[in-house]
């Protein structure tokens, strides 16, 4: 509800009474009763305070929101699952556009495809979908946003083998800059959507996308932890095996440390370990045998791979390891192979972790990915590896000193062996040289693109294209 103390904001009260009047969702003001619920995201390290947060019902509301963020010259962030690890869902003393209330999914099961609402999580398009035997590739935590995801990509369990989520991605809706709402697909629009297929939200608020979906039910899958002094067995394993591997099997490689009081086997709270989470989609009836060469690695000490429901594994982390509200510091980037020097980086900070929660992550994009070309969707880094991401996470805000540092000092020792960019949405706000690096080739066309589509740079709380190559927003 609108609190006329919101003057104090500096905007102006009628156009702020006008654009709450116009909503059907809700416009929420720093003297609302739910105003520090409705700026908590993901990332409790994240801080910031807008002047208003349109919480949007329906495209229109969508409209009015973009347009009065343009009018009154405001920063505008768009909030979809609220994950994005640098809080750019959020924007201080500017407007916020909360898509989060926007929940619709239709799922046609005949033609395979599902339309999905700004505002879903990867874990309500899981549910919908599962009834028929379908599945989106995302991501691997299911509260995750829908929005976010795809824009920057979609790396997860079925990317070897159906490809990046913006690979399964048909069409979008998008509300521009200069308030038009567009639909972008191979046939409408193509320019916008080549851009939003990688490119972030840079060029609008999406309002809904068209995906493809794959035949995806029961999976085999699940983590195989080993103890930390295997890792380097475990690793060079799994780097020979990812490599050349049906891809019908896919799994990520972590270091990591077991969280107190997770449901896991007490005895081994606390404990030092590397993981292999693990995705078959081949037939059931074979997974034992698949699975008997790895079971006879090293000696694991917890093995939690068996046969699920595909919506339990993309859910199987959400509260064991990283519910809302602790402390994130993410550093990432792309490498083509994992080098010795390498590896003994990766034994060095990985078996000195700071905190039960911090992690490393090794995402395997090869097998469907790689028969993408690097030019036919934003996303650039079609001819690496693996994506990494090292992630300093805590769940007090005392320790944020110290999981900033050791995730800083694990990237720059491993950066001079990686392939040059990173992952946008596995990135802090870390400059406009990481942001073009990110694109490499792509950068320039993608600043055409915004060129055209938001010239002004409305949009720039993202990991930001600029209209003009070296121009500041």
């Amino acid at each position: 509800m609108l609190n006329e103390r919101s003057a104090t904001t500096g905007l102006e009260m009628e156009a702020v009474r006008s654009l709450a009047a116009e909503l059907q969702g809700e416009l929420i003001t720093p003297a609302d009763a739910g105003y520090d619920e409705a700026r908590t995201i993901y990332n409790a390290m994240i801080d910031k305070r807008p002047a208003l947060i349109a919480r949007c019902a329906t495209v229109a509301d969508v409209l009015a929101a973009v347009n009065f963020g343009r009018e009154q010259h405001l920063d505008v962030a768009v909030r979809g699952g609220g994950h994005n690890g640098a809080g750019l869902a959020l924007a201080d003393d500017g407007l916020v556009i909360d898509l989060s209330l926007m929940k619709d999914i239709q799922v046609d099961p005949d033609a395979r495809t599902v339309r999905v609402a700004g505002g879903c999580t990867w874990g309500e398009v899981d549910q919908a979908t599962h009834a028929y035997g379908l599945a989106v590739p995302s991501g691997i935590i299911s509260t995750t946003g829908v929005g976010g995801l795809t824009l920057g990509g979609g790396l997860g369990y079925l990317s070897r083998k159906y490809g990046l989520t913006i690979d399964n991605l048909l069409a979008v809706d998008v509300v521009l800059a200069d308030g038009r709402f567009v639909t972008a697909s191979e046939d409408e629009n193509p320019d916008l959507f080549w851009a939003v297929r990688g490119g972030g939200g840079n060029f609008g608020v999406v309002t809904s996308f068209l995906f493809q979906a794959q035949p995806v039910g029961m999976v085999y899958g699940g983590p195989i932890i080993w103890p930390i002094d295997q890792t380097e067995e475990i690793l060079r394993w799994y780097l020979d095996f990812i490599a050349d591997a049906p891809e019908n099997i896919s799994g990520w490689f972590g270091v990591h440390r077991v969280p107190t009081g997770s449901p896991l086997p007490a005895e081994l709270h606390s404990a030092h370990g590397c993981v292999i989470t693990w995705c078959y989609t081949g037939p059931m009836e074979q997974a034992e045998e698949v699975f008997r060469p790895i079971r006879a690695l090293g000696t694991p000490v917890l093995d939690l791979a068996g046969p699920l429901p595909f919506p339990q594994l993309q859910s199987m982390f959400d509260q064991i390891y990283y519910p809302p509200g602790l402390q994130w510091y993410w550093k990432a980037d792309f490498f083509r192979e994992v080098s010795d020097e390498a590896i003994d980086l990766h034994l060095r900070f990985g078996s000195d972790l700071p905190s039960e929660l911090c992690t490393m992550h090794l995402y395997p994009i090869n097998g469907a990915v790689q028969r993408v070309g690097r030019t036919a969707t934003a996303f650039s880094f079609r001819d690496v590896t693996f994506a990494q991401v090292i992630v300093g996470v805590d769940s007090d805000p005392a320790g944020v000193d110290r999981i900033t540092q050791w995730a800083r000092q694990y990237w720059a020792a491993l950066h001079p062996y990686s392939a040059g960019g990173a992952y946008v949405n596995m990135m802090m706000e870390e400059g406009q040289e990481r942001v073009e690096a990110a694109y490499r080739d792509n950068y320039q066309r993608l600043a055409a693109v915004k060129n055209k589509y938001d010239p002004a740079n409305l949009f720039h709380v993202n990991q930001n294209i600029r209209p003009v190559a070296g121009q500041a927003s």
